[in-house]
């Protein structure tokens, strides 16, 4: 198994791209530390996990967003299992979607961005003092595909923001051993959790269907089709195995083919 014996806490555990992740790297034999808002969610996962015999090291309630919190988290956990080999933070954007960014107002489009940067800061910075002291460690997160969208708010400029801040994490904390990546994604229709979208610059009157966004997003991939949750979580675990070991500071490119070069 690719993580057998490892350690990884997954930030954003309840959300879909948590989950997938989670339940990747407990198939792999890493031991999961699950955090998020809802502790609901967590729970359910957990019994899932532990169901398909795979190890759940803890569960957290935490706000990602909360220096303290997420400081005093990642504490207990280094105390607690005595080594953090991976760390997959899935903590997603609030954005407003469908208008025009001059109909926006300031507030509501700094809202993604500032969520976004913000939880992969604290986070990274806060396991990575403990990764440094063994000479090891991998931070992941998820970004978006970089492509130029209307109606995307502040989202895409959050994204952005996360990539260079990884890069950045990246070139700082490699000399210490430790690898920073980021997984590129068009959109996951399981993860589509609404029934109506922007039309995102098609000139659709009224927006697009869920079916017509799966679509529109399908006919942009070279491989004419979308990735799933289960090849996020299967990227995710190589990307944190020993086997990617010469891999950092940049993009896994799972976009089907809408990104290249």
């Amino acid at each position: 198994m690719l993580l057998e014996n490892k350690h990884a806490v997954i930030y954003g555990a309840g959300g879909t791209v948590g989950a997938a992740v989670a339940r990747a790297f407990a198939r792999e034999g890493a031991w999961v530390s699950l955090a998020g808002r809802t502790r609901t969610k967590l729970d359910r996962l957990a019994q899932d996990i532990s169901a398909a015999s795979g190890n759940v090291a803890g569960i957290a309630q935490v706000d990602a967003l909360d220096v303290q919190a997420v400081e005093q988290h990642v504490g207990r956990l280094a105390e607690d299992v005595g080594a953090l080999d991976i760390c997959f933070n899935a903590v997603g954007d609030e954005a407003t979607l469908g208008q025009p960014l001059l109909d926006i107002p300031f507030a509501e489009f700094i809202r993604p961005i500032t969520r976004l940067v913000t939880a992969q800061f604290l986070i990274a910075k806060a396991v990575a003092r403990y990764m440094i002291q063994r000479n090891s460690g991998v931070i992941l997160t998820m970004t978006g595909s970089g492509l130029p969208m209307a109606g995307m708010g502040g989202a895409m400029t959050g994204w952005a923001a996360v990539d260079a801040l990884c890069g950045q994490l990246a070139r700082e904390l490699g000399p210490h051993g430790v690898r920073v990546l980021w997984l590129q994604t068009t959109g996951l229709p399981e993860a589509l959790t609404v029934d109506r979208f922007p039309a995102y610059g098609t000139g659709r009157e009224g927006g697009m269907t869920r079916d017509e966004l799966v679509d529109w997003l399908r006919g942009k991939t070279m491989l004419k089709r979308l990735t799933t949750l289960e090849e996020v979580g299967n990227a995710a675990a190589f990307l944190a195995s020993d086997r990617a070991g010469a891999m950092t500071g940049s993009g896994a490119n799972l976009t089907g083919g809408s990104v290249f070069g």
